[in-house]
């Protein structure tokens, strides 16, 4: 294992494993979401929850890694995510991801594109997990909640994995997008309404990432 000489948003030292013959770097937002069956399973980099946490953290890692002549084969990035499409407490891998918050439209850009850069509003990832449904994925920095839903083009919603996306096309690293369906199907009012399905999505999501070990 490889280890970037750095501990993540919680303090938790993270490393590099060899899943499926593939040295593998795991980023999470939060240790919410890092259950039991994953932490028998993984040592993920956790780095705070949003766009800008997410980025800073998983560039952070990289540029470690990359000193050492090290970077990983593939990241994944993995947790919950909010749908009003998709199952319930059900785990999809990412075919794409956007970003929903970018919005120059006032200068003639389409909304999700970011200005001056070279690069499609709608970004393909990589899909590993064999026998897992796919689904596409919209970025922001909101919780989505209610009638916010019908705004999104996209199948989920999270607040990490397009920012993870930059930090790995900039050290070119493919990444890979794991989440489990925590929210979505009525209002959220309090923490519970997301914390409520952790401990399920933690089983599943771990039951996701053996598959990658027989791959």
């Amino acid at each position: 294992m490889e280890s970037g000489g750095i501990s993540g948003a919680a303090g938790l030292t993270w490393d590099c494993a060899e899943i499926g013959g593939r040295r593998t770097l795991f980023v999470m937002a939060t240790t919410h979401e890092y259950g039991p069956a994953l932490r028998a399973r993984i040592n993920p980099l956790i780095t705070g929850v949003g766009p800008i946490e997410a980025a800073i953290g998983t560039a952070l890692a990289l540029q470690a890694l990359a000193d050492k002549s090290a970077l990983p084969d593939r990241v994944v990035s993995l947790g919950s995510a909010g749908s009003r499409r998709c199952t319930l407490g059900a785990v999809y891998q990412i075919a794409s991801v956007s970003w929903r918050d970018i919005d120059a439209s006032a200068l003639g850009i389409p909304k999700g594109v970011t200005p001056f850069l070279d690069l499609a509003p709608v970004q393909p990832l990589d899909t590993p997990f064999t026998g897992v449904p796919t689904a596409t994925l919209s970025t922001g920095s909101d919780i989505v909640s209610g009638d916010a839903y019908a705004a999104i083009d996209a199948d989920m919603v999270d607040m990490e994995t397009f920012a993870v996306l930059r930090a790995c096309q900039r050290f070119g690293v493919p990444l890979a997008g794991l989440r489990g369906v925590s929210d979505g199907a009525g209002e959220l009012g309090k923490l519970l309404d997301w914390t409520g399905l952790l401990e399920l999505l933690d089983e599943r999501l771990a039951d996701a990432v053996d598959l990658l070990r027989r791959t």
